[in-house]
This record gives structure tokens, C-alpha cells and sequence, in this order.
């Protein structure tokens, strides 16, 4: 369950301007350091994971053109589930972040790229790259809090509608990609006349062409492609792994934003905020999920939350490494760092599901050690 505080003794009081700025000087010479090291070896990271997705699409396909007989559909449903949930996460989303602008290349950049998924690249690019991270956790800002669907922090004020929220949560696991897009419209804003009404039509009529193009590339052509006998079964699959893949980047993506422990902040407590007042509000509003290196690559890397939110454009591939150094940036400076393992993390983020789909809910007890005085540990 998010967390919530007064101005006046909220999370972002934990320490003065003074002590911000350190924090800031400490996180941007991780940041300085990673990019002065980037080179051939980073580049031949994300172009070999590119190449290997494709390579498991082509597989997977292959595999399907048999899908009648189940060895042969349970093989390319696993082998397309994975190379979706590669292409969306640390591919796509990665990419669309501006983490691989710096090679110059044309084929792998923020501008050009699109992915396998609902949501037009530009429309995305705005919600995500500038709504959400701009104003991560932000009552009111960050539409992300739960996605205009959930009430997921005891601020939001409860509705009727809530009592459904552990069902449609389900259902938005299920079709993620479909809810992200048609959340990324905005809808309130328009009928409030806060999006012009042209820009709204401009981007429904991008929804409707990506998901036609979805909806034909693996509902009539991949089907037909497996022939007469097989085409039924091909769909299925196809179906199962875009579902398989919307769960897991559903649960990825809650358990980097939902667990206990994770603040949200009113509009007032981030006004006129320093870099380092931004740097401790990604901290404070985000959450790891701990796992193996195959874990983290499927996960888009995205199980580093915290050093995502504190680096957006940072590649990913980079995440493991600095962790440990932004760890300890906040453990000298006595503030929190939320990780855990996957199961326990998803659990508290449905629990609170659970919990705040009825009125009221208690904020939690405050995690870390922020209170005490620091000026002393600093590095000066």
C-alpha cells in the first residue's frame, strides 16, 4: 500500500536543501561515469538481444506452422511468449526511452522505433517518457497511479466503482497492452477541455491504425500462413502469448510502483523541487524486485526500479551494475531502498488491491531511517 504524508512531515522532508544538493552531487557522478564508460560493448548488448528476439520470432513461427499437434503448439507458444515479452520490455520500452540514442544509429532510436504493441510509439513516448516521469508519483500529475483504474493509495478518494477493482484488475492484466493505450488518450482531459478535441481525434485515429495492424498481423496472417488445419490453433497461440506477455509486464511494472513502502506526494510537497528533491522523490516512489540475470533481462530490467526512475535514459543493461553504488548513496544518507523478492512484492501490490477496493485504508508505518541527523556522514 502507497504511503502518503503531510507537506509538513512528508517523506520529502527528510532532508534540507543543503543535503539535497549532495545527494544530487553523489548521483550525478554515477550517472557521469556510466556515460563516459558507454562504448562497442554496450552497443553489442542491445543489437545482439535484438538479434536473438528475432531469431526466437522466427522460431517460434516455424514451430507454430505444425501448432495441430501440441508438442509443436506448447514449443511456439513458450518460444513467441518470451520474444514478446523481450521485444516489449527490454527492447522496446528501453529504446523508446532514448537509452540507445547515443549510438546514432538509425534503426535503434527513440524517434524511429516501434514495437509489437497497442500503443502508438509517440502517444506512449509523451505518457511515459514526460507524464509519468516527469511527475512520478504525483497525486493528480502521474496518471500512472494505478492507471485512472485503481485506487492503489488511501489519498484517492473512494468510489462505488472500486468494490470491481480486483476484477477489472484482472482483466487489465490480461489485455495490459490495450488498457496503456487507450489510457495514454487521456480521455478526461478532452471531455474537460484540456486536450483540444483535434489532437484527441488525431490520436484515436493512431490507436485504431496500430491496432488494426496488430490485430491482422497475429489474428489473420500468421493464422493463414499455418494453412487450413492449423490456423485455429495458430490464433490461439498467438492470442496466449500476447495475454502471457500483458501479464507479466502488468506484474513487472506494479511491483515497481505499488509495494508497501512505495510514497506518493500531494502537488505541494514537489513544487519548486531541486534536482536532488527529484532525484529522492524517484527513490521514495519506486521499488526493485530482486531475480537472476535472466529474470532482470526479462523484466526489461525493470525489476531495477529505483536506478530506472533515478536514470531513465540510462541503458539498461547498466542497471545491475550501478545498483549497488546507488544503494549505497542511500544508506549513508539513511534513506530507504525498497527491494524484495518478486512473489512478496506482487503479493503486497494485489493485497492492496484487495484492501483499498473498500473504503477507508490506513497508510503504513514509514520505512528507513531518514529521521535522524545526517550532516555529519555526509562526503563533502
Amino acid at each position: 500500500m502507497a504511503v502518503s504524508a503531510p507537506v509538513s512531515e512528508g517523506p520529502l522532508a527528510r532532508l534540507d536543501a543543503t543535503q539535497l544538493g549532495y545527494l544530487s552531487r553523489d548521483l550525478d557522478a554515477i550517472r557521469n561515469d556510466v556515460t563516459a564508460r558507454l562504448g562497442a560493448g554496450d552497443a553489442r548488448y542491445i543489437r545482439s538481444v535484438i538479434r536473438r528476439q528475432r531469431q526466437l520470432v522466427l522460431v517460434s513461427r516455424a514451430l507454430l506452422l505444425g501448432s495441430r499437434h501440441k508438442p509443436l503448439w506448447l514449443a511456439g507458444t513458450a518460444a513467441l511468449s518470451v520474444a514478446k515479452i523481450l521485444e516489449n520490455l527490454e527492447i522496446g520500452h528501453n529504446v523508446m526511452h532514448g537509452q540507445w540514442d547515443w549510438m546514432n544509429d538509425p534503426d535503434i532510436n527513440s524517434r524511429s522505433w516501434d514495437w509489437d504493441n497497442a500503443s502508438p510509439a509517440a502517444s506512449w513516448r509523451h505518457a511515459h517518457n514526460y507524464v509519468h516521469h516527469m511527475h512520478s508519483n504525483i497525486r493528480g500529475k502521474d496518471r500512472d497511479l494505478g492507471y485512472t483504474l485503481l485506487r492503489i493509495d488511501p489519498e484517492q478518494e473512494w468510489h462505488p466503482v472500486y468494490l470491481f477493482q480486483p476484477l477489472y484488475n484482472l482483466l487489465l492484466m490480461a489485455f495490459f497492452e490495450w488498457g496503456v493505450a487507450l489510457y495514454d488518450l487521456n480521455t478526461p482531459a478532452m471531455l474537460a477541455g484540456d486536450k483540444p478535441r483535434e489532437q484527441y481525434l488525431g490520436e484515436l485515429k493512431g490507436i485504431a491504425t496500430k491496432a488494426r495492424k496488430q490485430i491482422i498481423k497475429d489474428y489473420v496472417a500468421f493464422p493463414l500462413l499455418s494453412g487450413r488445419r492449423s490456423w485455429r490453433s495458430t490464433l490461439a497461440a498467438n492470442f496466449t502469448a500476447n495475454v502471457i506477455r500483458n501479464a507479466w509486464a502488468h506484474s513487472i511494472i506494479v511491483c515497481g510502483h505499488f509495494p508497501d513502502q512505495t510514497y506518493t506526494f500531494s502537488e505541494a510537497e514537489a513544487a519548486n523541487e531541486s534536482p536532488g528533491g527529484w532525484y529522492l522523490r524517484q527513490l521514495l516512489g519506486a521499488a526493485n524486485v530482486e531475480g537472476s540475470p535472466i529474470f532482470h533481462m526479462l523484466a526489461g530490467n525493470l525489476s531495477f526500479q529505483v536506478e530506472h526512475h533515478l536514470f531513465p535514459d540510462m541503458p539498461s543493461s547498466r542497471y545491475r551494475e550501478i545498483a549497488p553504488r546507488v544503494r549505497e548513496v542511500f544508506s549513508r544518507y539513511g534513506l530507504p531502498y525498497n527491494t524484495g523478492p518478486f512473489g512478496s512484492q506482487l503479493a503486497m501490490v494485489h493485497r492492496s488491491i484487495l484492501r483499498l477496493a473498500f473504503p477507508g485504508g490506513q497508510p503504513r508505518p514509514k520505512g528507513g531511517s531518514g529521521r535522524r541527523r545526517l550532516a555529519a556522514r555526509f562526503r563533502r
